[in-house]
């Protein structure tokens, strides 16, 4: 079936604004602290493992159209307790994902009061949810336009004037694969299109494999060309030490007039980016609740202030480095599970041969192991202790339910 050029462009603009958040405004900074320079070259290894991973989420939506995301994907094919690490690696991702976009956008938008302005960002954003507002092909497109216009006058600018000679450099190649892993923050986000949630209609397999590569594709070249001149006007050494890297690179170009728009941009990626984290927690969760791992009394409301509170904690308790490593690492757990699963479908469920699903496995587990030793430490914990609360609960339903189905109703006394 032929698909015209309006549905394909109407995917990519519904996952752009998904993925263009604090991996591109603040992910250079830990990434050039690990490898320096090397960091254009991870970012090619990051877009290869989200390309794979993208993949394997299109072709097991499209098997398992009405389960939870990639935590029901796992449960149909591997089985409840790799479901359960699944959904605490999803969890523990989406919470510090939200902490490290609302800790970028004070850092950009609220300077003076960061803490206040990411706090002020989950709030809000949880009440256009709650609200209803829908990020509509319209909205999501002027979202993309500002975002990636703005991406591109930074890099532009950059270039334009000769950077004062830097004060040293740091990183090494021996950091490449850390970069990398660090990095694949700025590529998650095209579940937004690759997994919708129920009720939304999915793309065909025809518009997705257009959709996909440029969902990746296109952030990639304009990571590379930002990425390129952040460094060239800061030089790895200072950029690592920015808490802001995009407007200090304009500053440094003699170009902070741009910096206003800058700060628009980081707001618009701070909002939709983070629209999406907490829909998607909260569909994590839902399909917990469904399935009987989680109580039943926990209605939809009931969760959404549950993510919500869980995102306000990370903001507080997760310096930005700490929440871009345990986002990446959690969520590359996470796409390891996905990927696994992805493994074991038939061959007609599949749009993509199964090797791309092997690659980014593989992937997958290599960035995770090579994140900063805080990030996999706190991952490894968080998941842990996310799926012993999992399985705790789930047994506990289970004893009672074993209880009642077994306790004989109580007699009515007869008439005498």
């Amino acid at each position: 079936m032929t698909h015209t050029p309006r549905e394909i462009a109407a995917a990519i603009a519904l996952g752009l604004p998904a993925v263009l958040g604090a991996g591109v405004f603040a992910g250079f900074a830990p990434a050039a602290g690990l490898a320096g320079w090397w960091l254009l070259p991870a970012l090619a290894i990051s877009a290869a493992a989200a390309l794979c991973s993208a993949f394997s989420t299109a072709d097991q939506s499209r098997a398992y159209p009405d389960v939870g995301g990639g935590y029901g994907y796992v449960r149909a094919q591997l089985g409840v307790w790799p479901a359960r690490m699944t959904a605490s690696a999803h969890l523990l991702g989406r919470c510090a994902m939200a902490a490290a976009l609302a800790v970028m956008f004070g850092a950009y938008v609220v300077p003076d009061q960061p803490l206040a302005g990411a706090l002020v960002l989950v709030a809000a954003t949880a009440l256009l949810g709650a609200a209803g507002f829908r990020w509509d092909v319209g909205v999501s497109t002027a979202a993309a336009v500002v975002v990636l216009g703005v991406l591109v006058l930074v890099a532009v600018a950059s270039f334009a004037i000769p950077p004062v000679p830097s004060a040293g450099e740091t990183g090494s190649a021996n950091e490449l694969v850390g970069a990398a892993g660090l990095m694949f923050v700025a590529f998650t986000g095209f579940e937004r299109v690759t997994a919708p949630h129920r009720g939304e209609r999915p793309h065909p397999p025809g518009v997705l494999r257009i959709a996909i590569p440029v969902l990746v594709g296109l952030p990639f070249a304009v990571y590379l060309a930002v990425g390129a001149g952040v460094l060239r006007q800061l030089g790895s050494a200072r950029l690592a030490l920015s808490p802001a890297p995009l407007r200090d690179a304009l500053v440094a170009a003699d170009a902070a007039a741009l910096v206003p728009l800058v700060q628009i941009a980081a707001a618009v990626a701070g909002v939709t980016a983070l629209h999406f984290v907490l829909a998607s927690a909260h569909r994590t969760l839902t399909g917990l609740v469904e399935d009987g791992d989680l109580p039943g009394r926990l209605k939809p409301a009931v969760l959404s202030v549950v993510v919500v509170a869980a995102c306000a904690l990370a903001v507080v308790v997760m310096p930005l480095s700490i929440a871009l490593g345990v986002a990446a690492c959690a969520t590359l757990f996470y796409y390891a599970f996905t990927n696994a699963s992805a493994r074991v479908l038939l061959q007609n469920d599949r749009t993509w041969p199964m090797r791309t699903a092997c690659l980014g496995l593989g992937l997958s587990v290599l960035l995770a192991m090579s994140t900063p030793v805080p990030a996999l430490l706190i991952s490894f914990a968080g998941v842990g202790a996310g799926t012993g609360l999992i399985g705790a609960t789930a047994s506990l339903r289970g004893r009672r339910a074993a209880s009642r189905r077994h306790t004989p109703p109580a007699r009515t006394p007869g008439r005498s």
